[in-house]
């Protein structure tokens, strides 16, 4: 069978398909990093983790020659999130140490651009110090690790922004299982929302903004901001080393 028939996802693929798109050509590889934390009481734990999945499958499809790897689902979470059972956080020193450690294992394995992609936002200067330290460490060895920032600043600025010039507030807009963070997840599994629990959105169910207004096709504008925006970005940092 030929290795393309196995799509992008690393797991998906035996280790001869790997060693195969490798040998093909296909050396550029994202490591999704979502998080398992409350979305309030309307919105899964795995939001990140789903969200960046399926982003990160569009990324990869539009750079061609790129797989993702699996999706890394623990990530240092704020004490705030801490209050509301489900949520799971690990230490910074963790969080690096895995990411170091497949970021390693890709390069052994001939990933040659490594990219980080991370969907929240409390970890990202991790990320970059990450990046920055192991493209040191590699210095002229031919392999380096990109902190995909501009995914997240998409994400935080660029989508809530859009929604703003379609007359939504910032109060409804939010930082955090809002309007914007509910739309997006309602385009990319809307099995993932309670709707008939959007009215008990409050910040003392964890929620910071008004999701009540949310829909499949404002997140779906969303979406595809974001992952321009993380194409455009991913495809200069990737050709400048070239």
């Amino acid at each position: 069978m030929p290795c393309a028939a196995a799509g992008p996802q690393l797991d998906g693929m035996t280790w001869p398909e790997v060693r195969e798109a490798i040998d093909g050509g296909s050396t550029t590889i994202v490591i999704p990093i979502g998080g398992t934390e409350q979305n309030g009481p309307h919105m899964a734990l795995g939001k990140h983790n789903v969200r960046v999945a399926r982003l990160a499958e569009r990324i990869a499809a539009q750079l061609g020659r790129t797989l993702v790897a699996p999706v890394m689902a623990y990530v240092p979470e704020p004490a705030g999130h801490m209050r509301f059972p489900g949520t799971i956080s690990v230490s910074a020193e963790a969080f690096t140490g895995v990411l170091a450690g497949a970021a390693r294992s890709l390069r052994q394995h001939g990933f040659r651009d490594i990219v980080l992609l991370g969907d929240s936002g409390d970890y990202q200067p991790l990320l970059r110090q990450l990046s920055e330290r192991l493209n040191r460490e590699w210095a002229g060895g031919g392999a380096r690790v990109h902190h995909a920032a501009a995914y997240y600043q998409a994400a935080a600025t660029d989508y809530p922004q859009l929604l703003r010039a379609e007359g939504m507030s910032q109060a409804q807009v939010g930082t955090h299982a809002g309007l914007a963070d509910t739309s997006l997840m309602l385009a990319v599994d809307a099995s993932l929302v309670r709707m008939q629990r959007l009215h008990e959105a409050s910040p003392q169910t964890g929620v910071a903004g008004d999701p009540s207004r949310a829909s499949a096709a404002l997140g779906q504008k969303g979406v595809d901001l974001i992952v321009d925006k993380a194409v455009a970005a991913i495809r200069q940092s990737v050709g400048a080393r070239r």
